[in-house]
């Protein structure tokens, strides 16, 4: 289901009966200060060196979770094969890279927990420098859901000619 600005608002709203607040907007670095200090976004680990002008800093966390390669084919409808049946998980130690061979994708999780309150949502964004190597990020979804508390997972792809050594942190 994908519901517009106007519709998640609405449905955000009528499913978590809070109190009305401003209309959707980005926040500002000020502003997300504020919900960080009254606990209404957190992150952890958090340095507040995280918190740009309008975003917060993410970094890649150590546990990646690559496709099986099989010839098998599966289903992809709502009775799809649980994600255990073709994904690996693989864990990079500290100081190690993951080489993300050309053509390949993989899941990856933020080194942060991030918890946000019903009534905020978020938006994963990469960075352009690695845009330019060759890595896309978040092919998939980018929107974080209101109310999330989780590690975020998201995809990562090299479109590029020559494999990236990606770094954990």
């Amino acid at each position: 289901m994908f519901l517009g600005t106007l519709e998640l608002k609405k449905y955000v709203y009528d499913r978590i009966k809070h109190q009305k607040g401003p209309d959707m907007s980005i926040l500002t670095k000020d502003e997300i200060l504020r919900e960080i200090k009254a606990g209404n976004i957190v992150i952890a680990p958090f340095k507040y060196d995280q918190v740009g002008p309008a975003s917060i800093d993410l970094h890649l966390g150590n546990e990646f979770h690559m496709f099986k390669r099989t010839y098998q084919t599966i289903p992809v409808d709502e009775q799809a094969s649980s994600e255990k049946e073709v994904l690996e998980r693989k864990i990079v130690r500290e100081g190690d890279h993951f080489l993300l061979l050309p053509g390949e994708t993989v899941v990856a999780v933020t080194k942060e927990k991030v918890k946000l309150p019903p009534r905020l949502c978020g938006q994963l964004e990469s960075r352009g420098r690695f845009a330019r190597l060759g890595l896309s990020v978040h092919i998939a979804s980018a929107f974080i859901q209101p109310g999330v508390d989780s590690h975020i997972f998201f995809l990562m792809t090299n479109v590029g000619p020559v494999a990236l050594e990606i770094y954990p942190g």
